[in-house]
């Protein structure tokens, strides 16, 4: 499979972990407990064969740049968390980033 793929599974993986962590309630309830403990354990070992061809410092940059961006949107879906005019500015700062990493800079390049 394609370690891009990998890595965009992984972040979903990592997103609905963080999402369940909120869930369980500080690990007090059983079915979002086995969420988080199972996605992040999926989130990390499909980071770990996505780094077998991508380096570290761009999937690292991805992987939290996504991360927060996704976890913003669930936030909000989700849990009816607001984010404010400065907040979807930071938003599409972390996005152009993430863009400009993949799609302009030689950082990715092999």
């Amino acid at each position: 499979m394609n370690n891009w793929v990998l890595l965009g599974i992984a972040i979903v993986a990592e997103v609905i972990a963080t999402s369940a962590l909120k869930a369980s309630e500080g690990f007090t309830r059983l079915a979002p407990s086995v969420i988080v403990i199972l996605g992040y354990g999926a989130a990390f070992y499909l980071l770990s064969l996505a780094l077998r061809s991508i380096p570290v410092g761009i999937a690292y940059a991805i992987w939290a740049g996504l991360g927060i961006v996704l976890m913003a949107a669930v936030g909000w879906l989700a849990f009816g968390q607001k984010l404010d005019a400065w907040g979807m500015v930071g938003m599409a700062l972390i996005v152009s980033g993430v863009f400009v990493l993949n799609a302009l800079s030689r950082a990715g390049a092999h």
